[in-house]
């Protein structure tokens, strides 16, 4: 049997204060669903916690547009700590998270009228697509790209959708390609060029020269919750002209300031171990069986790509779809390949969180 990679599941974010930062997603992606809120230790994570185990809350909230979600992750035994350096496109680990829009102008327009730290301003992408790049409170880049695939179109004036991929600095293109292309399956180039870049030129060293690689998947992804997550698009930058380039992690914890995590929706996650492990990514984590969120569970696993980024893998057991009336879907006993119901889906959205 094979593997199933049913797209993105969430960007996990670090940040100091969970309820300010999701207040900001709110209301300019329309990530205003709640999947779980959840306050606890963190035991099995002590590999990239120095050692220690750690208390958090974390909060996972979607759009019911589709794409996917937002793990937004706080400590709550420590302070969360920032880079010491200035981070800079080129170096390495997940630097961009990209949202998507059925509309990138007015998307523009509605982040211009609300004040929104814009980074430049509209361009074409190297596919001819327009994009533009924002910036969270907490300095977080986002990039709002032309959507792929929608599961619906709601009224949020901002037009977005959830995640739609991301922009992951790399050292070595070759080695990185064999993880995401080979055996993340995202096979298909949409283009390979290698030039300084007009979109990239109002972040930080984007003036200079940088490799970029945009790939996507050819087949359409299946699993229980694929038609929710939609189609995304993982996008490698290797600087040509930089030779300090760093980790963005660098002497910091999992779970500090930033995007920490890139995780997937799995499912038979013994053969995603076993493919792994032969292409040379073993797990580095493993909660072996359902590991308990309080309102979710399921087993998660991680790995590092070949400059130390942090991949998780989330196989779901047990997911809320209407919590005021107890409804849970429990997924141990389901066809692994076929999606929940529509209407089980679309309940999901039932749990919004209104402003």
């Amino acid at each position: 049997m094979e593997k199933i990679i049913s797209g993105i599941q969430q960007m996990g974010i670090g940040v100091p204060n969970v309820e300010q930062a999701w207040a900001w997603y709110r209301k300019f992606f329309g990530v205003n669903v709640k999947v779980f809120e959840e306050a606890a230790d963190a035991p099995l994570m002590t590999k990239y916690t120095g050692g220690i185990v750690h208390s958090r809350t974390a909060t996972l909230a979607l759009s019911m547009n589709g794409g996917g979600g937002f793990e937004i992750w706080q400590f709550t035994s420590r302070p969360t700590e920032k880079s010491k350096f200035d981070v800079q496109l080129g170096d390495f680990g997940l630097y961009i998270c990209k949202i998507k829009s059925y509309d990138v102008q007015a998307t523009f327009d509605y982040f211009t009228a609300n004040q929104a730290d814009i980074q430049g301003s509209l361009y074409r992408l190297p596919n001819g697509k327009m994009t533009f790049y924002v910036k969270d409170p907490n300095g977080n880049l986002f990039q709002i790209v032309e959507g792929r695939g929608w599961f619906g179109k709601n009224n949020h004036p901002s037009k977005c959708g959830g995640v739609a991929g991301v922009v992951i600095g790399v050292s070595n293109m070759a080695k990185s390609l064999h993880l995401y292309q080979n055996i993340l399956e995202y096979d298909q180039v949409e283009y390979d060029e290698k030039s300084v870049f007009k979109d990239f030129e109002a972040l930080p060293s984007g003036k200079g020269e940088f490799r970029r690689v945009l790939l996507t998947h050819s087949k359409t992804r299946k699993g229980p919750f694929a038609k929710l997550l939609g189609p995304t698009e993982i996008e490698l930058i290797e600087s040509i002209d930089r030779s300090n380039a760093q980790s963005i992690f660098k002497d910091r914890f999992w779970g500090d300031w930033g995007f920490i995590h890139l995780c997937f929706d799995v499912q038979r996650m013994d053969q995603l171990e076993a493919d792994l492990k032969e292409g040379g990514f073993p797990f580095t984590v493993d909660s072996s069986d359902t590991f308990d969120m309080g309102e979710a569970g399921g087993r998660f696993s991680y790995i590092e790509d070949p400059d130390g980024t942090w991949i998780e893998f989330v196989e779901t057991h047990k997911v809320p779809i209407f919590k005021k009336l107890g409804l849970y879907v429990h997924l141990k006993k389901r066809n692994p390949e076929k999606s929940l119901p529509m209407w089980m889906l679309k309940a999901m959205g039932l749990n919004k969180k209104r402003d």
